[in-house]
C-alpha cells in the first residue's frame, strides 16, 4: 500500500460577490465532490483534501485531511478578493503540509490545486503568482467564474485556466463535478503509473465550462 499522498487544495473565492446562490452552490459542490471521492477506492487511498478560502483575508479552513475523515466546511461570502494573500498562504501550506522527498521517503505526489475566483484581485498578487508559476510546486488549475473574473489574470499564475460562463448554481455544480472527476483521474494515474511530474490529464469539461487556450 502506497503511503504517498496526493494533496488536493481547493482555493475558493468567498468575496461578497459570491453571496446568495453562488456560495450556496459552492457549498453543495464541495459536499458532492467529497461524497463522490469517498466512493472511489484510488482516491480514498491517496487523496488528502484541504480548503483555503479568501475574501478580505485568506485562511485555511480545513488543513490537509485524509479523505475519509474530511468534513466539508460551511462557507459564507463577504469582503473583497485577496488573491495574493491566498497564494501566499497556499505556498506556506505546501511548505508545512506536503512531505518532501528524501533518502528515507519518496514524499507526496505533486499537489493538485483548484483555484476558483469570480472577480479581480483586490490586493497585490503578481509576485506570489510569478513565484508559483516559476517554481511549479503544484499542478494548478485556475477557474475564472462568471463575467467578473478575468481569465488572463489567472494565466499569470498557471497555464491551465478554465472559464465558467456564469455563476448559476448548475454551472458551479458542474464545475465541482468536473473537479472531482479530475481528482479521481489523478488519483488513479498516480496509483497506476507511479511516475512523478506527469503532466496532468484532465477530463473534458462539461457544457458551460471552457478551457482557455
Amino acid at each position: 500500500m502506497s503511503s504517498r499522498r496526493l494533496p488536493v487544495y481547493l482555493v475558493l473565492d468567498c468575496s461578497g460577490s459570491m453571496s446568495g446562490d453562488p456560495i450556496e452552490a459552492v457549498n453543495q459542490g464541495v459536499k458532492a465532490l467529497v461524497a463522490e471521492l469517498q466512493s472511489e477506492p484510488y482516491a480514498i487511498e491517496t487523496a488528502y483534501l484541504s480548503v483555503i478560502t479568501f475574501e478580505s483575508t485568506a485562511q485555511q479552513v480545513c488543513p490537509l485531511t485524509e479523505l475519509m475523515t474530511f468534513q466539508p466546511p460551511l462557507l459564507s461570502a463577504g469582503g473583497t478578493t485577496a488573491l495574493g494573500a491566498a497564494l501566499k498562504l497556499l505556498t506556506q501550506c505546501f511548505d508545512k503540509e506536503v512531505k518532501k522527498a528524501s533518502d528515507a521517503q519518496k514524499g507526496d505526489w505533486k499537489p493538485l490545486v483548484f483555484l476558483m475566483t469570480d472577480g479581480m484581485p483586490t490586493d497585490t498578487w503578481e509576485k506570489a503568482a510569478d513565484q508559483l508559476k516559476q517554481k511549479k510546486p503544484a499542478n494548478i488549475i485556475a477557474c475564472a467564474a462568471g463575467s467578473g473574473a478575468d481569465e488572463y489574470t489567472l494565466k499569470k499564475l498557471t497555464e491551465i485556466v478554465v472559464k465558467l460562463d456564469n455563476l448559476q448554481p448548475d454551472t458551479l455544480k458542474q464545475f465541482f463535478k468536473w473537479v472531482s472527476q479530475s481528482i479521481k483521474q489523478s488519483s488513479q494515474s498516480v496509483a497506476q503509473v507511479m511516475a512523478d511530474n506527469q503532466p496532468i490529464n484532465l477530463p473534458p469539461p462539461p457544457q458551460g465550462i471552457q478551457i482557455i487556450p
